[in-house]
C-alpha cells in the first residue's frame, strides 16, 4: 500500500500579535518568522516522521526550491512534485498570545494543477493505495473521480471547507477528517453528536475522523466508535495540530494498527506539535511519540 498526497504547499510568514487584528486596525507583531508550510506539505511530512512512504504531488513556483530540499530531509518522495514558473503559494498567519490563529493564504501555483498532471501522477498507484486530499489545490472533484476509478481509497480533510466542494462527489470519500467547523458545513449540525449521525447517514461506509480541539476527538466507523482525549499540554502554536493528527491517523491505519492505538499516537503527536513554533518543523517523529507515549 503507497500513500500519495495531492497536496499544496506554502511558504508561511508567521506573526506573533497580542491579538488578532480587527477590520482598520493596525497593530505591531513582536516577531516574524517564516516555515515551510501548506496542509498538504504539513501532512505529508507527518506522514513521513510517522515512518510511512509517502508521495507529494502538487505544484511550487521558481521560488520553490525549499520544498524540494524538505522532502529530502523528512523522507517525502518528491517523484510527482512540479516546479512551473509563477510564485509558489503563500500564507500570511497571525498568532496571538492565546496560541490561536488566523491565516491569509494565497494559492499561487497550489492552483496550476491540470488533468494531464493528475492523469500521469495517478498512473503510478494502484488499487487499495491511500490518496490524501485537502482544498488547498484545485481540480479536486476531477482528482477524486480519477483515484475512485482506480479503486484508490481516498482520504479528505475538507479544509478550508468553502464552495468548491460543493463539485465533490463525497460518496467517493473513504476516510474523513474534519473539524467541527467543517463538520457543521457539511451537515448543518453543530453538536459533535449531531454532526456523526449526519455524516454516517450521508456516508455510512466511510470511517469519519472527528476533532474537537481542547475536547479530544472521536472515530466513527460501521462497527465502532472511539473517543480519545487530548493530551494537555502549554500551546505555543496549533498551526499544525490538525494536520499533524491526520498524518499520523493515516499512517497507523494504513499500518493496520488498532484503532484506539492510531488515535492515543495522533492524539500524542500533536500535543507535542503545538508545543513549538512553526507548521512543518513542529511535527515530531515517531520515535519521540512513542518515547512520550511510554513516558
Amino acid at each position: 500500500m503507497k500513500v500519495l498526497n495531492i497536496g499544496s504547499l506554502n511558504l508561511d510568514h508567521v506573526y506573533n500579535v497580542d491579538h488578532i487584528l480587527m477590520p482598520g486596525e493596525t497593530e505591531s507583531s513582536s516577531s516574524l518568522n517564516h516555515f515551510l508550510g501548506g496542509k498538504g506539505m504539513n501532512q505529508s511530512t507527518a506522514l513521513a516522521k510517522a515512518g510511512v512512504e509517502v508521495y507529494h504531488g502538487g505544484m511550487i513556483g521558481q521560488d520553490g526550491q525549499p520544498f524540494l530540499d524538505a522532502c529530502k530531509e523528512y523522507g517525502i518522495h518528491d517523484d510527482y512534485l512540479k516546479q512551473i514558473p509563477g510564485e509558489t503559494g503563500h500564507t500570511i498567519i497571525q498568532i496571538d498570545r492565546n496560541a490561536q490563529n488566523c491565516i491569509l493564504l494565497f494559492g499561487g501555483a497550489n492552483q496550476k494543477l491540470t488533468k494531464e498532471y493528475i492523469d500521469e501522477t495517478l498512473s503510478h498507484f494502484d488499487a487499495g493505495d491511500i490518496l490524501l486530499l485537502q482544498n488547498e489545490v484545485n481540480l479536486l472533484p476531477y482528482i477524486v473521480d480519477a483515484a475512485y476509478a482506480r479503486g484508490m481509497q481516498i482520504a479528505l480533510n475538507p479544509s478550508p471547507y468553502d464552495e468548491k466542494l460543493n463539485a465533490v462527489d463525497m460518496t467517493k470519500i473513504s476516510i474523513f477528517l474534519l473539524n467541527e467547523v467543517e463538520g457543521n458545513q457539511i451537515t448543518g449540525k453543530t453538536e459533535p453528536e449531531d454532526i456523526l449521525t449526519g455524516m454516517r447517514q450521508r456516508f455510512p461506509h466511510a470511517k469519519i475522523v472527528l476533532t474537537l480541539g481542547s475536547d479530544g476527538a472521536i472515530y466513527q466507523d460501521e462497527h465502532q466508535k472511539l473517543f480519545q482525549p487530548i493530551f494537555k499540554v502549554q500551546a505555543v502554536d496549533t498551526t499544525a495540530a490538525g494536520d499533524t493528527f491526520t498524518g499520523y491517523f493515516l499512517a497507523g491505519l494504513a499500518e493496520g494498527m488498532d484503532m484506539a492505538q492510531v488515535l492515543r499516537m495522533s492524539a500524542k503527536a500533536a500535543s507535542i506539535a503545538v508545543t513549538r513554533p512553526g507548521a512543518a518543523p513542529s511535527i515530531p517523529y515517531r520515535q519521540e511519540v512513542l518515547e512520550a507515549l511510554a513516558r
